[in-house]
């Protein structure tokens, strides 16, 4: 299944936390903002916004100098601005403050900070670190393993756990890299292009009824 899905997702871009490391962000905390900047946000928004603040502000020190409302000029176009601004700054001010400027590989550490939930913690994980505790799950995750019929779970949060019992770990991060471009592109939320799918033969298609 995975070579198929690298083969299909190839000519994509990239999911916008693995475009912004690869634009030289690539440290827990920038990975970790730009996931906060990405919640309930498209990729073609949060990966400008990011680099619009990062380029302003590189360093968690930068940014915990910047006031809320300097940040939030920086990350207007994303949804949900002012709250995640005032994040932000508390986690740019957490790390220079607890961590010496530097975000540790660490779980416990990441969720700690106000508002960072496990999709965050271990996409910064995964991406900066090389490794996860968990998987990411957003919504084409979610939506892809369950029609898929590799799970069955109500929300992206059971998800992450049914996958988990599932996958190897060595393909925890991959997971998102993968299917998030694979279920924009192929695997849609509605019309999903099966009848060109290279994943159709381990498909279930549950939940599909009006398929291209």
């Amino acid at each position: 299944m995975f070579k198929r899905l690298r083969a299909a997702t190839r000519a994509f871009k990239k999911a916008a936390m693995f475009e912004l490391a690869d634009r030289g962000y690539d440290s827990v905390f920038h990975v970790l903002v730009g996931c906060i900047i990405s919640i309930r946000t498209f990729d073609e928004v949060s990966l400008p916004t990011s680099l619009k603040l990062f380029e302003a502000a590189p360093t968690p020190r930068d940014i915990a100098e910047l006031s809320i409302k300097q940040i939030d000029e920086l990350i207007h176009a994303c949804s949900f601005h002012e709250p995640k601004a005032k994040q932000i700054r508390a986690i740019a001010r957490g790390t220079v403050e607890n961590f010496d400027g530097k975000l540790p590989c660490d779980f416990e550490a990441l969720t700690s900070f106000h508002g960072v939930g496990p999709k965050c913690a271990n996409l910064a994980l995964g991406i900066a670190c090389g490794k996860s505790r968990g998987i990411s799950v957003d919504i084409h995750v979610h939506r892809v393993t369950n029609r898929w019929g590799l799970v069955h779970a109500p929300t992206p949060e059971k998800t992450m756990a049914a996958l988990m019992d599932v996958l190897p770990e060595e393909y925890w991060v991959e997971t998102n890299a993968l299917l998030v471009p694979f279920g924009k592109h192929v695997c849609t939320g509605t019309r999903p292009k099966c009848s060109t799918c290279p994943l159709l033969s381990f498909c279930r298609q549950v939940g599909v009824t009006n398929p291209r």
